[in-house]
């Protein structure tokens, strides 16, 4: 398996929580806030593969790019970025020794948590 950042997804991200477009949950919430399989699935055929990439901050080259499995480190809900989702992908990304992804995270929750002192 060789999952690296997806830059695509990192800029967008970003891009999202310039724009004040995040929700600053609390760590443990990403459990109930990830999108269910029907959530995602209904994304994908309104939107498509790519717009469903942009969503995640690692991607899979080995897998089929119509795939779930392709995309890895969701880290919203297809309308905001959440920081339990940001939080989670760099804990396991970090778990993973995925330095790229990890540091990706690092930067976004950097980001996220300057907008909630912000707030």
């Amino acid at each position: 398996m060789t999952v690296k950042l997806n830059q695509r997804g990192y800029e967008h991200a970003s891009t999202l929580i310039r724009d004040g477009k995040a929700v600053l949950d609390e760590r443990d919430d990403w459990s109930e806030h990830r999108p269910s399989s029907q959530q995602e699935n209904a994304f994908i055929q309104q939107h498509g593969w790519d717009r469903y990439g942009r969503w995640h901050l690692g991607v899979d080259n080995e897998e089929d790019p119509d795939t779930k499995g392709r995309y890895k480190f969701p880290y919203g809900d297809f309308q905001a970025v959440h920081r339990c989702a940001v939080l989670a992908a760099e804990s396991r990304a970090g778990q993973y020794r995925y330095a790229d992804i990890e540091q990706a995270a690092a930067h976004l929750h950097g980001m996220l948590e300057a907008l909630r002192a912000a707030r």
